[in-house]
């Protein structure tokens, strides 16, 4: 297998001109930000079980799996989320017997409760993964968006407001309308009743 040569990371920064080291920063970032570079990064750390890793191939297999996902090829995807479910089956069956041999209650119930955090994940694994190989069908007739309340008559036609026809009160005029009954003015003390007179 061919290997890639390595840019040189240690050249001194001094002989560098202001342009070389601008597109240095620019390439930098780009790597910082690229889902390969990230992920690569990520796998040399917790991959030591397996040796020293080579970030570099590191990416490029990954460049490999995430192009093979881009044309729809989703093997790779599905076998990861088997290969997770079995690992945190094998996680849930060691804590679970672990637990047993806890001597104090704390104990016990802290192997227990990570167990089933193992279990509920793996459960949660095996769901996304009958998700990919059978995705639901969902048979939308109307989607409503909003945000608020919001209400759908369905089936119920239109109904548009007719010609309001609103008559005019009446009740302050006398039943001929030429005389009004409110004349917005104080009335006088009527004399049949004497004890409700003004008050000099």
């Amino acid at each position: 297998m061919e290997t890639k040569k390595r840019p040189d990371t240690k050249a001194n920064d001094s002989e560098l001109s202001p342009e070389k080291k601008a597109q240095q920063a620019k390439a930098l970032a780009q790597a910082t930000l690229r889902p390969s570079a990230n992920a690569a990064a990520v796998i040399a750390e917790y991959g030591k079980p397996f040796g020293n890793q080579d970030v570099i191939e590191l990416m490029d297999v990954l460049v490999t799996s995430m192009t093979e996902l881009n044309n729809g090829d989703l093997k790779r995807c599905e076998n990861m989320l088997m290969g997770q479910a079995y690992a945190l089956q094998a996680i849930f069956m060691n804590l679970s017997l672990r637990s047993k041999n806890q001597e104090y209650l704390k104990s016990t119930e802290t192997f227990l409760r990570l167990a089933l955090k193992a279990q509920s994940q793996c459960r949660a694994t095996l769901e996304t993964l009958a998700a990919i190989k059978n995705p639901p069908v969902i048979f939308a007739k109307q989607a409503n968006i909003s945000n608020g309340h919001q209400q759908v008559n369905n089936g119920i036609p239109p109904t548009h407001a007719g010609k309001n026809n609103f008559l005019q009160n009446t009740q302050l005029e006398a039943n001929d309308g030429s005389t009004t009954l409110d004349t917005g003015t104080t009335g006088k003390t009527s004399i049949d009743d004497k004890a409700m007179a003004t008050v000099e």
